[in-house]
């Protein structure tokens, strides 16, 4: 007596949908990454050119009000910005490890913008620097020092630059490539020889058309 063995059936819709899911997924996260990226390397540039920090200097016996603004207190921010976009825009033109290696620069670059900032909120340096260059004494500092939201906002900015790489790490293998597309249009077409009026077979379909090989 035989034994039956069940075999299981293959399921295509099943696969079908998963590769649909996971193809929607793919762009999604293209779409935020992007729109994440793009958000924050804008914002920290913006905000490197706003007011940080503030405060008051003894000059002549009065008190001068000084303020520095964000690419004096710390330029790494705005740098890494940079380093983001470029990131950003060069996870298309790569493809398996090296998408993984722009993808993980896009997400460092992110997280140092985002450390500096914070760290430049409480950050005394530049102002201290500009009261001593103001009142002449290289031993004077600022007075009255207060911080405005601004590097905060930067430190958020960072972040989002963080999650788009963090996206890029985790989609960026569903993501099209620029590579690819560029290859296969440069990539030139293979010609067909001309056909050799000597060879026998060509002969004998001149004489079955009817034309003279001679």
């Amino acid at each position: 007596m035989g034994y039956v063995s069940a075999v299981p059936v293959p399921q295509p819709r099943a696969r079908s949908a998963n590769s649909s899911s996971t193809a929607d997924n793919g762009r999604r996260s293209l779409v935020l990454a992007l729109l994440l990226g793009a958000l924050g390397a804008a914002v920290v540039l913006l905000t490197s050119g706003q007011t940080w920090a503030e405060g008051t200097a003894q000059v002549g016996g009065g008190t001068l009000a000084l303020d520095a603004e964000g690419g004096d207190v710390t330029g790494v921010p705005s740098a890494l910005a940079v380093v983001g976009l470029a990131a950003l825009v060069a996870v298309f033109a790569v493809r398996r490890a090296g998408r993984v290696l722009v993808a993980a620069v896009l997400a460092l670059s992110g997280a140092g913008a985002a450390l500096a900032a914070f760290r430049g909120a409480y950050d005394s340096s530049a102002l201290d620097a500009e009261a001593a260059r103001t009142s002449g004494n290289a031993s004077a500092t600022i007075d009255a020092l207060t911080h405005t939201a601004w590097p905060f906002v930067t430190t958020g900015a960072g972040v989002l630059i963080l999650l788009a790489g963090v996206l890029a790490l985790r989609y960026g293998r569903h993501w099209p490539s620029m590579s690819g597309r560029y290859e296969r249009e440069a990539s030139p077409r293979k010609a067909t020889p001309p056909a050799n009026p000597d060879r026998p077979e060509e002969l004998w379909k001149a004489l079955d058309r009817g034309e003279d090989p001679t």
